[in-house]
């Protein structure tokens, strides 16, 4: 027996968020949202990093000559965020296999890690070439 390959499969609805549509859908997408930010406070990593942002964002106003220089400024700052959100995610999921130590697993905590890294040189590179081009 062939499948018709004009209509795509029945969705399943094991997950009861992929029910919802419009409004609903995505004010349930924004609790999760904000769980998850829930979540990332409790790492001392994102914790620190969004207490600086703190500072940081409301100065790349200041410090920004233009909009596209506010922009990059305020944009560094969110990659850092971001990144370690994402980082925290792939340690979570990886934790959540075992605490036996594989080289896999090893792997992709060391990426993960890496990836904060370079959003953090990154973020340090711009805020530093602002800093020269503004008081140098």
């Amino acid at each position: 027996m062939t499948q018709d390959r004009s209509t795509p499969p029945a969705p399943s609805f094991d997950n009861p968020h992929k029910r919802r549509h419009g409004p609903v859908r995505l004010w349930h997408a924004l609790l999760y949202s904000l769980e998850g930010l829930r979540a990332g406070w409790a790492e001392k990593a994102f914790r620190l990093e969004a207490q600086l942002s703190l500072v940081l964002l409301p100065l790349a106003f200041w410090l920004g000559r233009g909009w596209v220089e506010v922009a990059l400024l305020v944009g560094s700052v969110v990659a850092v965020l971001v990144v370690e959100l994402l980082n925290t995610a792939v340690e979570s999921a990886i934790d959540r296999l075992g605490p036996q130590w594989h080289a896999l697993s090893k792997r992709a905590k060391d990426l993960g890690s890496a990836a904060v890294l370079l959003a953090l040189l990154f973020c340090v590179g711009v805020w530093v070439a602002a800093l020269v081009a503004r008081l140098g």
